[in-house]
């Protein structure tokens, strides 16, 4: 037993804990799996929608072009750039104060007389777009087809022709630029910015910049005017004044490459139209929400219109770069607890199902044991049974043996003697064919071959008839036998030799453990639909709480030889299969004056 139980633990229990084990794991990575694949998903969207926004963006710049190019082609250069603020606002509605600047340093336009607004614009970057000043600023110039450093250079060998003529009245604006000339040198292919938000050093040439990726963060990098715009017909710059941010369209026409126009976008119509770019698809609508989220992570736009959140805790989000630094595409969960229900969800229900596995695992090591136990019983009781039918036969093949070897050698003279002992032989001999016979048909309903002539019988009779034969073994034993049948006939559908095969083994289970009591009383009467057959004896009774496993086979209450109590464990065993094969029953009955009293149940018929 203990090497079964030590088998079962090691070949089944641990490895379910093992296997269990592992479920757990592998949850907890699909979890983790589960939840990097939807950032990296939400995380594309919010990239998606910052280039969304990134091309709007450059839209508006290619707009403010052709704004431009048709402001030039409507009148003379200069004529343009001296009216350009107040034409631009009239013909461009983004532009909050539109700039001329010429890259010697010389504002055109605006005026510092033309309104208020275009006033504190002059003083707020005048030395910066004059190139007196290096200010902190993010920019984004693509590649242009103008080379600067070539301008530089003709204009400077211009100054040295006209020192040659003897011109001394050299302006202070030129002398700005000569020297800002020979501090920047002749080398064009110079790195300046080597590095994303690389500050821009003494003496360097401004390297040529393609735009940058709007997921990548935005640094301010210290530049003078000049230098940003480098070789490149057109960019942005933006810039923090007062905590406030200021985004500066620039474009360089090729009728006049040495004036740079400008504007200062309205923000406020620039937010309208990136308002359009922020939205979810239809199908992730239950799922997440978008905001467009300003400097101070603020939103300015959203969607739904609606989402209403804590903007602080974004799920993923995506810069928008340089044009708008610190802006992002911000996506938020609308159920931020989905994953993590869902996981806890699957966890509980792994559990569920890890303690119905060792639910199952202990029911089915207790009925493994328990079957186990009842087989170990079984053997123990076919190994009594052996015993017993061994003893059982060679008990009464002994006295048949002796007596009739007295008989046949002519030992015995007296008749009364003579008939006693051949009472005795026909009596072992009815025993031993009924131990035989319960063993036989046994088997047979074992097999499930064991035959029944079913016709109508009277059950009183069938009683009566096997009482009296077995009256004159039970008073030669000392049994006094009573018997109470009733006067009319009780008709059952049966087999009469198998229903009094059923009375005989319940009449010897009563001469068996009647114990020095030797009383026998039968009775047949009608209980509802069934004829009651009841066999009740004065002996020893039915130990508490074997009430039922005495009808199971080779079980015997009193289960002894040294008891003295003869029986194979068949009798009660096959007599209940027979009356359960009459549509009956065989079942057990408490005396209160001691015994035991067993009843035989068959249904009655007409």
């Amino acid at each position: 037993m203990k090497k079964i139980a030590l088998v079962f633990v090691l070949a089944v229990f641990v490895p379910s804990l093992v296997l269990a084990w592992l479920a757990v794991r592998s949850l907890r990575d699909q979890q983790i799996v589960l939840e990097r694949q939807q950032a990296l998903l939400y995380q594309g969207i919010a990239d998606g929608l910052a280039r969304e926004a990134i091309s709007f963006l450059q839209s508006s710049q290619r707009e403010f072009n052709q704004q431009v190019e048709r402001l030039l082609a409507e009148s003379s250069v200069a004529d343009a750039a001296s009216h350009f603020d107040r034409r631009l606002r009239q013909a461009w509605p983004y532009a909050e104060i539109g700039f001329a600047v010429s890259l010697d340093g010389n504002i055109i336009a605006p005026s510092l007389f033309d309104s208020p607004e275009a006033r504190k614009f002059r003083l707020e970057n005048e030395r910066f777009l004059c190139s007196r000043e290096v200010l902190e600023v993010y920019w984004n110039g693509p590649k242009g087809q103008i080379n600067l450093t070539q301008l530089d250079q003709e204009k400077e060998f211009a100054k040295r022709d006209s020192k040659a003529e003897g011109d001394k009245n050299i302006t202070s604006s030129d002398k700005e630029v000569a020297v800002e000339t020979k501090s920047k040198g002749d080398g064009s292919d110079k790195a300046v910015f080597a590095t994303k938000g690389g500050k821009v050093p003494s003496g360097g040439v401004p390297a040529k910049r393609t735009e940058p990726d709007a997921s990548a963060k935005t640094n301010a990098e210290g530049a003078e005017f000049r230098q940003l715009v480098g070789d490149s017909t057109e960019g942005t710059l933006a810039r923090f004044l007062q905590a406030k941010l200021n985004l500066l369209f620039w474009y360089r026409s090729p009728r006049d490459p040495q004036l740079v126009f400008g504007a200062q976008v309205d923000l406020r119509r620039v937010v309208e139209g990136l308002k359009r770019t922020v939205r979810v698809d239809d199908a992730l609508t239950n799922e997440i929400g978008v905001a467009l989220l300003d400097d101070n992570g603020k939103p300015v736009a959203a969607s739904p219109p609606r989402l209403v959140r804590d903007w602080k805790h974004k799920f993923v989000a995506s810069e928008i770069g340089e044009v708008l630094p610190h802006w992002e595409m911000a996506v938020y969960l609308l159920n931020p607890v989905r994953v993590a229900q869902s996981a806890r969800t699957a966890k509980f229900l792994l559990g569920v199902l890890i303690g119905v596995l060792l639910v199952a695992i202990g029911v089915g090591s207790w009925l493994i044991v328990t079957d186990l136990k009842r087989q170990l019983t079984l053997a123990r009781q076919k190994t009594d049974f052996v015993s017993n039918v061994s003893h059982e036969l060679k008990t009464p093949l002994t006295s048949i043996r002796m007596f009739s070897e007295l008989l046949a050698e002519g030992r015995v003279k007296e008749e009364p003697k003579r008939q006693h002992y051949l009472h005795i032989i026909t009596a072992e001999t009815a025993r031993l064919t009924r131990l035989i016979n319960n063993v036989l048909d046994f088997a047979r309903l074992e097999r499930g071959e064991k035959k029944y002539e079913f016709k109508p019988c009277d059950l009183v009779s069938i009683t009566r008839e096997t009482v009296e034969t077995y009256r004159p073994h039970l008073q030669s034993n000392g049994f006094e036998l009573h018997c109470g049948l009733p006067a009319e006939p009780m008709n059952v559908n049966a087999d009469g030799d198998a229903l009094a095969q059923v009375v005989v083994n319940l009449i010897s289970n009563a001469e068996k453990y009647s114990a020095d009591q030797k009383e026998i009383a039968v009775t047949v009467q009608r209980n509802g639909r069934f004829v009651e057959v009841k066999v009740l004896d004065r002996g020893l009774g039915v130990p508490t709480g074997c009430e039922d496993k005495i009808f199971e086979q080779f079980y015997r209450a009193h289960d002894s030889l040294a008891s003295g109590i003869q029986g194979s464990g068949l009798g009660l065993t096959l007599a209940r299969q027979i009356a359960r094969s009459h549509g009956g029953d065989v079942v057990y009955e408490p005396c209160e004056a001691g015994g035991s009293c067993f009843v035989l149940r068959v249904p009655m018929v007409g």
